[in-house]
């Protein structure tokens, strides 16, 4: 297994094409897939022929960016994904943090716990200057976890959905946090600290 992060609650690890059947079965909960297609889960072949594919060989094309299997420390159980990479059209020192979790893992803490190491990760090791993440306006629960994270919405806009989901009405927002902010809240948390 390679180990690309720890938390106190979590291994951030490589997926490998071992993987299929947990990425087919997160992705096979209408709840989880909500404001992704509306509930629909994504077809096991896709999975097996297209997407794990390319998140394993995109550890080779993105140095230190990727999408990685949190494993729970305490169980070894597989709870999801969490991923930090530049848009393939962007510029690479401003990645994108994403991540999908199963309900199991879901009011926890997970979700905020991976997210602030990537984002930590991004602006320590692998040069970020900028760490964004999106969302649909109505997912309150993905966007209290990008404010528990350090990230501030900057900004709503709308898309053409072919599938009309749910609340896209309300448009998708992006969040933000750029490294001056960062080392700002790191200062501001360890007085906290220590105070």
């Amino acid at each position: 297994m390679r180990i690309f992060l720890e938390t106190e609650r979590l291994i951030l690890r490589r997926f490998t094409e071992a993987d299929v059947d947990l990425l087919v079965g997160l992705d096979a909960d209408p709840e989880v897939m909500r404001f992704l297609t509306g509930g629909r889960s994504t077809p096991g072949a896709e999975i097996e022929h297209d997407l794990l594919p390319a998140i394993v060989s995109s550890y080779d094309r993105y140095a230190g960016y990727g999408r990685w299997a949190a494993i729970e420390k305490a169980t070894g159980d597989f709870l999801g994904w969490f991923h930090l990479r530049p848009k393939s059209d962007g510029p690479p020192d401003e990645p994108w943090l994403g991540y999908r979790l199963r309900r199991a893992a879901w009011g926890q803490g997970y979700a905020t716990e991976g997210s602030r190491a990537l984002i930590r990760k991004g602006f320590v090791d692998l040069g970020a200057r900028l760490v964004l993440a999106t969302t649909m306006a109505v997912n309150t629960a993905s966007r209290r976890v990008m404010e528990k994270a350090g990230l501030t919405l900057v900004r709503t806009f709308h898309q053409e959905w072919p599938d009309a989901i749910a609340g896209n009405e309300y448009g998708d927002v992006v969040y933000a946090l750029d490294k001056t902010d960062w080392e700002r809240q790191q200062v501001a948390d360890a007085d906290t600290l220590s105070g």
